[in-house]
Parts: C-alpha cells; sequence; structure tokens
C-alpha cells in the first residue's frame, strides 16, 4: 500500500467518528451472545449514542424513526474483539538491536499504524501492556479524542520490576552504556514510588514481571524475578487507587508469586503445575495466554533480528506453554484471550483464536475468552464484551458460522465500534449509508 492511500484510509476512518444524530438499526442472520452462549436467528439491533439500547429479533425489534438501517444480510454478528496483551508501539519485525534506534516519538507513530491495523482486524478494545515513555497513554488520548483510529485502550505505560529484569530494564549495552530501563525498581518502596508515578502519567493499568522472559537478553524463563514482597507492594499500591495489576511470568514460582501477591492477570503463564493451577482458581486469577506467536517467531525471527538466545528460549517454552493451556482449560480457570501482538505483526491478531481451539477451548469458549470474558478481567463486564442493553455498540460480523470453522474470525467483514462503522462487506468507509 503506498503512503498516499494509507493516508486515505485513515482519514476515512478517523470521518466515521462523527456522532450520529439518528439511531442506527443493524440486522443479520445470527448473533452470537457470548454471556449466555446463545445464538439468535434474524437479529436486530438498536444503537443510539454508541450504546445498544434495543436487541432481539427483526421481528420484534421495532425500527425507530429516521434510523440509518444497516442490512448485514446472512452475517453472524459478535461483539467486538478484546485483546488482553498487546504492544502496539512496537513491530515484530524490528529486531534487538534495531530498537535501540527508535526515539520514543518514532514509536509512538508506529503506535498509530498498528491500532488501526487492529482495529480493522476486528479488536474494538485492547490492553497494551508495556511502552516507552507513556507513548501508549498518548496513543489512547488520540483515539479516545478521534484524532486517529483505533480500539479502545487501557494502557500500562512503563513496566514496573527489578534491575536487569524482563520488561522493566534493558540488557543489550555493556556497562559504560549505563542503560537502564524507566521502570527500574528495587525494594518496595521504589516498587511503590514507580507505580505513583506511572499512576500520575495517566496509565489505567500496571504492568510488572515475576520472571524472565524469551525477548530479553540473560533472563530466564524460570526464575523468578522481584520478591514476593516487592509484588505485594505493586499490587496493594495500584488497588489502593483502583487500578489492576497484570505480571508477565513463565516459570511456576513466578507465575506462584504473582497469583499470591494479589495480581488480577497472569500474563503467558507458561508452565503450569496442578497446585498453581488450583491456587489461581481459587483466588479468581485470569490467566492470558498467548500460544499462536511462537509460529511466527520461530518461522521469521531470525530474519526479524531476533536474538539465537530468545529464539532458544522460544523453542524450550512452545510446547509447554500449549501443554499448560490445555491444563489450565480443563481445569476451569477463567482465561482471556492475549495475542501479543508486537511480537507477531498487528491485525494477525485473529490466528490466535484457531489455536485456542486447536489446544482445548470450544469456538464459543473461544470467543467468550476473547469479549465477555476479557471485559470482566477489565472490570467492564456489562459494559464491553456483550450484545445486551446498555452494552457499547462494539461489533463485528463474518460470513458463515465461526462456532463450525473458528479460523473465519480472521476475516471480519464489518466492524463498528462505539456505533461508528469502520468497515462494511469487507471494505474501510467514512460513513455507514
Amino acid at each position: 500500500m503506498t503512503i498516499s492511500r494509507l493516508l486515505l484510509g485513515i482519514v476515512a476512518i478517523a470521518a466515521s467518528a462523527a456522532a450520529h444524530a439518528d439511531p442506527v438499526y443493524v440486522k443479520a442472520g445470527a448473533l452470537i451472545d457470548p454471556v449466555t452462549g446463545k445464538v439468535s436467528q434474524d437479529a436486530a439491533l438498536v444503537i443510539e449514542a454508541g450504546k445498544i439500547i434495543a436487541a432481539g429479533t427483526q421481528r420484534a425489534t421495532r425500527l425507530p424513526k429516521g434510523a440509518t438501517v444497516i442490512d448485514l444480510g446472512d452475517e453472524t454478528v459478535m461483539p467486538g474483539f478484546i485483546d488482553m496483551h498487546t504492544h502496539l508501539t512496537g513491530d515484530a519485525e524490528t529486531g534487538a538491536y534495531e530498537s535501540l534506534g527508535l526515539s520514543d516519538e518514532r514509536m509512538a507513530i508506529t503506535g498509530v499504524k498498528n491500532a488501526r491495523r487492529t482495529l480493522l482486524a476486528g479488536f474494538t478494545t485492547v490492553r497494551n501492556v508495556g511502552a516507552e515513555s507513556y507513548g501508549d497513554v498518548a496513543l489512547r488520548d488520540a483515539i479516545n479524542e478521534g484524532e486517529v483510529p483505533g480500539p479502545r485502550m487501557f494502557v500500562s505505560g512503563p513496566p514496573v520490576g527489578i534491575t536487569g529484569g524482563h520488561c522493566s530494564d534493558n540488557n543489550l549495552l555493556p556497562a559504560e552504556y549505563r542503560l537502564e530501563g524507566e521502570g527500574v525498581a528495587n525494594g518496595p518502596w521504589e516498587m511503590r514510588a514507580k507505580v505513583r508515578q506511572n499512576i500520575k502519567y495517566g496509565v489505567d493499568l500496571i504492568k510488572t514481571c515475576s520472571t524472565g522472559g524469551v525477548f530479553s537478553k540473560g533472563t530466564s524463563l524460570g526464575a523468578a524475578q522481584g520478591t514476593l514482597e516487592e509484588l505485594t507492594a505493586v499490587v496493594e499500591e495500584a488497588h489502593a487507587r483502583g487500578l489492576k495489576v497484570a505480571s508477565h511470568a513463565h516459570g511456576t514460582v513466578g507465575i506462584r508469586n504473582a497469583i499470591l501477591a494479589g495480581v488480577d492477570t497472569v500474563e503467558h503463564a507458561s508452565i503450569l503445575d496442578e497446585a498453581t493451577i488450583e491456587l489461581a482458581k481459587e483466588r479468581g486469577v485470569f490467566f492470558s495466554m498467548d500460544i499462536y506467536n511462537t509460529e511466527y517467531t520461530l518461522a521469521e525471527g531470525e530474519k526479524n533480528g531476533v536474538l539465537p538466545e530468545s529464539l532458544e528460549k522460544e523453542r524450550s517454552i512452545s510446547k509447554i506453554q500449549r501443554d499448560s493451556f490445555t491444563a489450565a482449560h480443563k481445569a476451569g480457570v477463567k482465561m482471556v484471550f492475549g495475542s501479543d501482538s508486537g511480537v507477531y505483526p498487528h491485525g494477525d491478531n485473529p490466528n490466535q483464536f484457531s489455536r485456542m481451539v486447536q489446544f482445548g477451548m470450544t469456538p464459543i469458549e473461544a470467543i467468550t475468552a476473547a469479549t465477555a470474558t476479557a471485559a470482566e478481567a477489565l472490570g467492564k463486564g456489562g459494559l464491553l464484551g456483550c450484545l445486551d442493553v446498555g452494552c457499547a455498540a462494539d461489533l463485528v460480523a463474518v460470513t458463515g458460522d465461526p462456532l463450525k470453522d473458528i479460523s473465519m474470525l480472521e476475516n471480519v467483514n464489518f466492524i463498528m465500534k462505539d456505533g461508528h462503522v469502520y468497515k462494511q462487506a469487507g471494505a474501510i468507509i467514512a460513513e455507514p449509508k
């Protein structure tokens, strides 16, 4: 796509954010309600001021006077999808050392591109878990003001964690460069101070890391990061201010520490045992497990400049994480959709759905993980990820039945966010007609 065509597309989508004075009446062949798991035929929704004000069958749902009618024919409608683990200000194609040459401003602009791609893949809400210099805060605000197109964003800003740790620090350069991550903290009071700083600059949640990670130099997936006391300080400080906490954790000890500290979601949750699964169920913790991105990393990582160390860690953890996903789901842990986009290309987020089904979920369970359950984890149940009266008018539609073929969700034909149409009949549009 040329730059001019890309800019035209952005302008067209941004124009669709103008508020509708009249109600909108949406007709579709079928509607999947992830809250109840039921499928309704010949469905109709009435939307006004970005909210659903009526829902039912076409026969029973009155067409309001002056309403704009959107006829989706025999397509299947669902709530807009929610991705609970994204990194919009980064690209998978940017290698570890290449990333050192990117300014905060350049990464924020990258976020504009990736926000558009994510929305056009059917994700009307995302949780962005990690961005330098509050670039995700700026992107969220620009989207909320209608200046750029993108999903509704819940953002963490810089992750909070220990010196040398995954996600909080940067270990790519030798000591003489004195390179340190902006979220680095050691000891409970430093952790509290970093949480307070992030809240000062406008974040919606706190991200921390309780183990090493795949894409950080010199960290171990199984090794715990931070003490239980430090993690508890992060959680207490965040919860006292009404913010939720997400903790990156691959290894079992780090997962348990995060759960015992009181985090709300565990990201990756790769190496699980029965006791840790039961603890997560007992505490009501949500798991966000990315089980597609391994395929992209192992196929394209070397070309993209991923460190050999990181590729080896990815190989070592992929099957273990997928087995853990199956075990956690079978045991009844609350699980949400999290792609880790940015590790693989933005806009390919829906590829995760088929892997969730491959490794144990039914199609409706995978859809629910990306809608109603994700909304619950955000503290937005009954507002997002639903199609009842009072829910946000976030809709996606596909041709066919995704409960029979989940891969249909990789090609969304219709996208509405807050009552504004961004895509219809597979084409980007400015305003519904």
